[in-house]
């Protein structure tokens, strides 16, 4: 069973998209809220937010065991604040430079994409509704309706998470090995939901976009984006080129695990529109300056005012009220602010960008670790936190309307009664390893929801109160959770802090965590019992010079079903020995790992049809040989196992010989 759960752990941890924080560094003091009529925003200087900035992030990095940091702060059209913290080469002590040390941005990188394709739709290139395969050189596949650059936009295009190709090394990168085109033309995910119906984050959606661009504008995508974005906005150091041109490769940050381990080889993603860009944070400032000015009204050098705010209208609820898309970019407000963002992670690099639109302020922060016990997220969190509670204060909390407890109760037993999968999962091959890890919530005797899997800074799960039908609060924050509902029916359910981009919805019955894993657990401890005590028993009967004296096909039988348990149980092990070598490097999991997957399928079907075999043939010969009812009902037990394992088994994925997965 440990095999098992470590595998489908293992996988799960590949996929998931929303993680549950396990960490929070403490506020550093901060300075009293100004008294209601104070204009709070007048406080946002640069000597201000430096002093600030200074006394939270040297303790965050260092408590987080986090190399370096970049923030800026830009308000009014100005860089207020840019500022280095850390060192950029742990080994040569390389202080970060927030003018000249590039920081590799993650999906943070999509909001130039979201950039360029608004300025194609500006300049009449694009339209947001039209089927994309009329501007591709290869047929995505429809589910019922076509896919629009809206839907792309809004995380909507109905794509599965595949994990194959995320990344590669930098000696593939300089063989060519990243074309775009021919990496989207070989890696079609499948499309686990209609166009439109359910959000669903992907970085496939968002090169698909990235390729759109190229291809409609005729220019290599990181060209275009050099020509149309960073050289309108002296961007000196951005780039999306891997590897990066020589005079920027020397200036990059290298990447950590821990600040206090070895660098990480540069992280390269054939997936470039959705994550390959480097930059500054003084880059970042201007791209963060020039939205701003955007959305307060004012054509830019990369968009006209009426562009941005067809981009920063928020599109279709999913959720409501919760936060939701816009064209790229995702609401998350906060004290009542609207704010929106994107955050970006690689494995050793982590970055958020915030922007208080009705303030034209904007907040800026990148990592060059991952750090310890995921404290990247709980940093980036509590910064925003404490910045926008600095700044721009909540003002008095409105009456809480009453709560009718009874329908509280009612309602959160009922959206706690099933297992939820993320809408943002794969469904194919291997990668459909992490099925069974579900999402749970726990109904409270008060009508609250604890969610389990979102962790509190102390390690406690978080509590969500009722605050309204349907809808909850978190006990210490302003998070939410609200149901999913479809014809007054929950079908699942969305959290703030993910709402936009992923949901949670009820997993289907013959794949629902509630019955499965109960029943796979006493299968697979049955099965190992039984393949456990079989060598056992037999050095026991030779130390005693006792034989089994039954006929020899049931001894035969018997013998087989013991080997068969072996099989089904090392299938899951090879398995998980597998995916912890291409966890060792993220970059291992391309056509290398093919003739792995390839044999773990063949496994999987010998130790399938072996171990139901095996099992079905020992059960009739123990009937025929005659023997007790506990053993008949052992046999019996063994063939229910093996099936139960089987059944587990080709629902992950293991029998499925796919190699896109």
């Amino acid at each position: 069973m440990r095999a098992l759960s470590g595998l489908v752990g293992l996988c799960c941890g590949l996929l998931l998209s929303f993680q549950a924080d396990a960490q929070r560094p403490p506020a550093p003091p901060q300075a009293a809220t100004p008294p209601a009529g104070v204009d709070s925003v007048a406080r946002l200087t640069a000597d201000d937010a430096t002093t600030w900035l200074d006394g939270f992030m040297p303790y965050a990095i260092a408590r987080g065991d986090i190399a370096g940091a970049v923030v800026t702060v830009v308000k009014d059209g100005q860089i207020l604040v840019r500022r280095g913290y850390g060192v950029s080469d742990v080994a040569a002590q390389t202080p970060v430079d927030p003018d000249r040390t590039l920081f590799r941005m993650a999906s943070v990188s999509k909001l130039m994409t979201w950039t360029a394709v608004m300025q194609l739709v500006e300049a009449g290139k694009l339209d947001l509704d039209a089927d994309i395969n009329q501007y591709l050189d290869f047929k995505v596949p429809e589910r019922g309706l076509p896919i629009t650059l809206r839907q792309l936009m809004t995380h909507t295009g109905g794509f599965e998470a595949n994990i194959k190709y995320m990344w590669t090394s930098e000696a593939v990168a300089e063989a060519g090995g990243i074309e775009l085109g021919p990496y989207l033309k070989r890696r079609v995910p499948a499309q686990i939901f209609a166009p439109g119906t359910v959000p669903a984050y992907s970085n496939y959606g968002t090169s698909l976009a990235g390729y759109i661009v190229e291809r409609v504008s005729g220019q290599p995508f990181a060209e275009y984006v050099e020509q149309h974005i960073f050289v309108p906005l002296q961007m000196q150091h951005a780039s999306f080129r891997q590897p990066l041109p020589p005079a920027l490769r020397a200036l990059v940050t290298k990447g950590y695990a821990l600040g206090s381990g070895k660098p990480r080889a540069f992280e390269v993603t054939p997936s470039a529109p959705a994550g390959a860009l480097s930059a500054t944070g003084s880059d970042m400032a201007r791209f963060m300056i020039a939205h701003l000015s955007a959305a307060g009204g004012h054509d830019t050098a990369i968009l006209k005012a009426a562009t941005s705010q067809l981009m920063l209208t928020p599109q279709t609820r999913f959720a409501p009220p919760l936060n939701t898309m816009a064209l790229g970019f995702y609401e998350i407000d906060v004290n009542g602010q609207r704010v929106v963002s994107h955050a970006g992670d690689t494995y050793s690099f982590h970055s958020q960008l915030f922007l208080f639109r009705d303030h034209d302020v904007g907040l800026f922060v990148s990592l060059n670790s991952a750090g310890a016990n995921g404290i990247t997220g709980p940093i980036r969190r509590e910064l925003l936190e404490n910045f926008a509670d600095r700044y721009f204060p909540a003002g008095a909390p409105a009456t809480a309307a009453a709560v009718d407890t009874a329908l509280a109760k009612a309602q959160s037993r009922q959206l706690a009664a099933p297992s939820y999968l993320d809408s943002r999962r794969a469904e194919t091959g291997i990668g459909r390893t992490g099925i069974l890890t579900q999402t749970r919530l726990e109904a409270l005797d008060d009508g609250s929801l604890r969610l389990p899997r979102l962790k509190q800074p102390n390690g406690q799960p978080t509590t969500f109160k009722p605050i309204g039908p349907w809808l909850w609060q978190a006990s210490n924050s302003e998070l939410r959770l609200a149901a999913i509902l479809k014809d007054g029916t929950p079908v699942g359910f969305a959290v703030d802090s993910s709402s936009p981009f992923n949901v949670f919805l009820a997993a289907e019955g013959y794949r629902s965590a509630l019955w499965l894993k109960p029943l796979l657990t006493a299968a697979v401890a049955a099965l190992a019992l039984a393949a456990l005590a079989w060598p056992i028993a037999a050095l026991v009967r030779r130390r005693h010079g006792r034989v089994l004296g039954w006929p020899r096909s049931t001894l035969l039988a018997y013998r087989l079903s013991r080997a068969a348990c072996w099989l089904l149980l090392l299938v899951p092990a090879a398995a998980m020995a597998v995916m912890a070598w291409a966890s060792a490097d993220f970059a291992r999991l391309d056509d290398r790992l093919d003739p792995a997957v390839i044999g773990l399928g063949i496994a999987t079907v010998i130790a399938i049809i072996g171990g139901i075999g095996a099992t079905a043939w020992n059960l009739v010969q123990t009937v025929r040989a005659g023997r007790g009812w506990l053993a008949r009902l052992w046999a019996a037990l063994l063939l229910l196992s093996a099936c139960v394992l089987a059944y587990a088994l080709v629902l992950m994925g293991l029998a499925d010989f796919a190699l896109n997965y």
